[in-house]
């Protein structure tokens, strides 16, 4: 039995994962509520291990801290995601990571995420990644696709196109809720369109 693989991302109506720098909207485009809070910390809170990407990574540790020096923003999402056991699949760094639990492993993320799979006796969840992700997604080793929605559209800031150069999918929504009255989070599962 494989371990299920579960794409999670933060997007704008208008696809985009985050903001350039000219962008002021905060974290979570300052629409987190207490909904979305305390779905966020149920997600992270059960057995599971984190997978990300070289670039997500380092994000990571510059917004949240590294492992010596503390979370940098003190909230329990935040705190979970660093000591959850984390995977970081990178061409690009360099070992030991500064990062509670985190382990780096070498190599292509089609062939890294597809071990893990065939290994890991608790599921996997990638958040953001998206180049990562979408490689993985063209593999068929996506299993679940979890985007969350947020109220805003960023068409003069908007960075990070969530899907830009993805392969075709078709998508069966297999869970859906709205959260605060605005945001709202889908959970689909990918099949590719040929």
């Amino acid at each position: 039995m494989t371990a299920t693989y579960t794409f999670d991302v933060f997007s704008t109506l208008d696809g985009y994962a985050s903001y350039d720098s000219t962008g002021d909207w905060g974290g979570y485009w300052g629409k987190q509520g207490p909904e979305f809070l305390d779905r966020r910390l149920a997600q992270y809170s059960q057995d599971q291990r984190l997978v990300l990407g070289a670039n997500t990574y380092r994000e990571f540790v510059q917004a949240l801290g590294s492992g010596t020096e503390g979370a940098k923003l003190h909230d329990p999402i935040n705190t979970r995601m660093r000591n959850m056991p984390t995977t970081v699949v990178s061409t690009t760094l360099v070992g030991p990571l500064d990062w509670p639990d985190a382990t780096l492993v070498p190599g292509d993320a089609v062939d890294v995420v597809a071990r893990l799979k065939e290994e890991s006796t608790v599921p996997l969840r990638s958040h953001g990644s998206l180049s990562m992700n979408r490689a993985l997604m063209a593999a068929g080793l996506v299993d679940r696709i979890q985007v969350t929605i947020f109220p805003v559209i960023t068409g003069r800031t908007g960075a990070d196109p969530i899907f830009h150069g993805a392969a075709d999918f078709d998508l069966e929504l297999i869970e859906s809720r709205t959260l605060d009255g605005h945001t709202q989070e889908l959970i689909y599962r990918p099949t590719p369109h040929y």
